[in-house]
C-alpha cells in the first residue's frame, strides 16, 4: 500500500528553483533514505511533504488522497484548511534541531499535540506518553526539562513527540547532524529499532552505513533532481552515476 505518491513536484524561492522535477512514492514499512550534497534540495523536499512549503506544482498524496493537486495551468491548488489539517495526521517530522518548547516539561513536550491536536484526554496521553518515554530510555526525564538534557535525549523525546501522534509516515531531517559524534549513535539506533518493527520512514541522512543498514530503497539527489535511485546494494555499493560516486567517494 502507498502511503506517500509525490508527482512531478516543483519548488522555487524566487529566481532559484531548489525542486525541479520530483517524483517518489513510499509504500507501508518501508524505509527511504534520501541523500546528496548540501544544496542538492533534500530538507525543502522534507519540508514541502509535511505542508511547511508551499510546492508550486505537481501533486501530493497520502494514503490515496490528494493534499495538492495541478489546476489546468499546471499550478499547485492545496485542499482546504480543514483537510490539511486533517491529512496532518498522517505524518510526524523530527527536525535536526529538536524543536521542542523551553518551558515545557518532557512529559508535556510528548503529550501536547495529542491533547490538542487529536482531542485525547490528559489520561490516554499520559499513557501514551509514558509508554514512549519509556521506550526512547527516558523514563525518569519525563518532568525534566529540554535544558537539562543532552543533546541525544533531547532528540529522542521529540522522536517520542513525533511518534506520539501515531503517524503512518515518519519524517527526519538529518536526525543527527546538530549532535557530538558520541551521541549520534544512540540515535541511530532509535530509528534502526523503529525501522525492525515496521515503521514507515523517509530519512535525510549524512550518515551513509546507516543508510546502507536500515534503508530499503535510497535516493541520490542533486541539484533539485533526482540522479540515481535504488535498493542501498545498488546505490551505496555499486553506483552507475558519476554524480554519485564523486558524492560516495568523500565517506
Amino acid at each position: 500500500m502507498k502511503l506517500l505518491e509525490i508527482k512531478n513536484l516543483k519548488k522555487s524561492f524566487g529566481d532559484l528553483e531548489v525542486i525541479k522535477d520530483i517524483s517518489l512514492e513510499v509504500k507501508q514499512g518501508e524505509v527511504l533514505a534520501i541523500i546528496g550534497p548540501s544544496g542538492s534540495g533534500k530538507s525543502t523536499l522534507l519540508r514541502c511533504a509535511t505542508f511547511l512549503e508551499k510546492i508550486d506544482s505537481g501533486e501530493l498524496i497520502y494514503v490515496g488522497e490528494h493534499a495538492v493537486k495541478n489546476d489546468e495551468n499546471g499550478n499547485a491548488v492545496y485542499v482546504s484548511n480543514k483537510d490539511l489539517k486533517r491529512m496532518h495526521n498522517h505524518f510526524g517530522l523530527v527536525f535536526q534541531n529538536f524543536n521542542l518548547f523551553p518551558h515545557y516539561s518532557v512529559i508535556k513536550n510528548v503529550i501536547d499535540a495529542p491533547m490538542h491536536v487529536q482531542g485525547k484526554s490528559k489520561e490516554e496521553a499520559m499513557k501514551i506518553g509514558r509508554e514512549l518515554l519509556a521506550k526512547m530510555g527516558l523514563a525518569e526525564k519525563e518532568d525534566s526539562y529540554p535544558c537539562h538534557l543532552s543533546g541525544g535525549q533531547q532528540q529522542r523525546v521529540s522522536i517520542a513527540r513525533a511518534l506520539a501522534l501515531n503517524p503512518k509516515v515518519l519524517f527526519f531531517d538529518e536526525p543527527t547532524s546538530a549532535l557530538d559524534p558520541e551521541l549520534t549513535g544512540e540515535i541511530l539506533k532509535v530509528i534502526k529499532d523503529l525501522a525492525a518493527e515496521h515503521m514507515t520512514m523517509v530519512i535525510v541522512t549524512h550518515e551513509m552505513s546507516f543508510a546502507r543498514d536500515v534503508a530499503n530503497h535510497i535516493i541520490f539527489m542533486d541539484g533539485g533532481v533526482i540522479v540515481e535511485q535504488g535498493s542501498p546494494e545498488e546505490i551505496i555499493n555499486n553506483p552507475k552515476n558519476e554524480r554519485t560516486k564523486l558524492f560516495l567517494n568523500r565517506f
